[in-house]
């Protein structure tokens, strides 16, 4: 059987990053940047009260108690060329340009909020309350890094800085297909032998959580000529194409049967458990790369965390590799097949990890409780309680 480490090298050696093109900020959010941004300009762009209250000399109010005279509002947005004189303040608000010759800004809280005159009960040092120029960014400085996600905080520094448009590797487009004539779309009635589809659904939210645009096809039969004229329908809004079930050695494995004769998607045995049917190749004119998993669900998802989320992160641009461990202690003993790696369901709490009661690939109910993987080795048939083990959180 072909390993784990062989078969994910495979899929990232036939994989590319998308290519980047620029967008409008609101088509931003969950793609990764494919260029540094820095700012134009320093930020704050100018000196600025922190707070609402007076613009001050702090030698003049060093003295507190005092009441001294209000020369003038400064608004936020103000463009007017203010100063303040020795003895003198200016109300000021929240965001506004300091005035030439103030140094602090006495909060309206420790005053009396006077409108022509205002007592000031208590000194402000220089600097207090007062935003300087650049004390965020520097002009010229880097804001965001080539292959940082755009969330909502990065796009807010990206208009911050002045950015409208910004290039990007976009987020890879997946159309998920399941095979089965057992399967029934949720909310309708179940015929005799039959059960409810739900990898497609599983598989799509798990594409959308590691930053792709998941797209359910729906259900195909197992007629392999359905399944191929589904499969060039779709291609062409695909980066790449999931499918689950049909893959292993039964008969009625439509997947199999349509993809083997072109030779351009292999089928193998990998020495994992669950999920040892694999298939990986490329499909179509522009050679989308498809992933071919098995149909029982724990495995279906297993194969995800694995291969297909790997693949994902290349695609934008990510750092790649296999997917990342913690150490943690195992709180029951653990059995494992030779020769496979297992990926045991479990709970992670703080350090420890405890390997949910039903580890069936059938079993989608137990896959809901946990949060992670127990990664047992391959040449590792037994773990006592207490053991060391790498996990992958989920």
């Amino acid at each position: 059987m072909k390993t784990v480490d062989r078969h994910l090298a495979d899929i990232l050696a036939t994989v590319r990053p998308l290519a980047p093109l620029e967008v409008e900020l609101e088509r931003a959010l969950g793609a990764v940047l494919a260029e540094d941004v820095s700012s134009p300009v320093p930020l704050p762009p100018f000196d600025n009260s922190a707070m609402d209250g007076y613009a001050v000399r702090a030698e003049d109010v060093a003295g507190a108690p005092v009441t001294l005279p209000v020369i003038e509002d400064v608004a936020a947005g103000d463009s007017e060329l203010r100063a303040v004189g020795p003895g003198l303040v200016s109300r000021i608000m929240t965001g506004a340009p300091l005035p030439a010759g103030a140094d602090a800004v006495v909060p309206v809280e420790w005053t009396d909020g006077g409108a022509v005159t205002v007592r000031i009960d208590r000194p402000a040092p220089p600097g207090h309350a007062i935003r300087r120029s650049g004390e965020d960014v520097h002009a010229g400085d880097v804001v965001l890094r080539e292959g940082t996600r755009i969330g909502p905080a990065q796009l807010g520094i990206l208009a911050g800085v002045g950015r409208r448009r910004v290039t990007v590797r976009p987020r890879p487009r997946v159309v998920v297909l399941s095979t089965g004539a057992e399967l029934a779309e949720p909310g309708t009635p179940l015929a005799s032998g039959q059960i409810w589809e739900s990898n497609s659904f599983m598989l799509a939210a798990a594409v959308r959580e590691a930053g792709g645009d998941g797209f359910r096809a729906g259900v195909v039969t197992d007629d392999p000529r359905e399944f191929l004229d589904t499969l060039d329908a779709q291609l062409v809004r695909a980066d790449a194409v999931i499918t689950s079930g049909g893959v292993s050695m039964g008969a009625y494995e439509p997947v199999k049967e349509a993809l083997a004769p072109l030779g351009k998607v292999m089928f193998e045995k990998v020495a994992m458990q669950p999920g040892m049917p694999q298939g990986f190749g490329v499909v179509g004119p522009d050679s989308v790369p498809i992933f071919t998993l098995p149909g029982n669900p724990v495995s279906s998802f297993v194969s995800f965390v694995v291969f297909v989320k790997p693949a994902l992160r290349r695609m934008q641009g990510l750092p790649e590799g296999p997917p990342e461990t913690v150490r943690a202690t195992v709180t029951s003993d653990l059995r494992s097949p030779p020769g496979k790696r297992s990926y045991l369901r479990a709970v992670l709490t703080g350090d420890t990890v405890a390997p949910v009661l039903r580890q069936g690939s059938h079993q989608l109910a137990a896959l809901a409780s946990a949060n992670a993987l127990i990664v047992v080795p391959e040449d590792v048939t037994e773990l006592p309680e207490g053991s060391g083990v790498e996990v992958i959180p989920l």
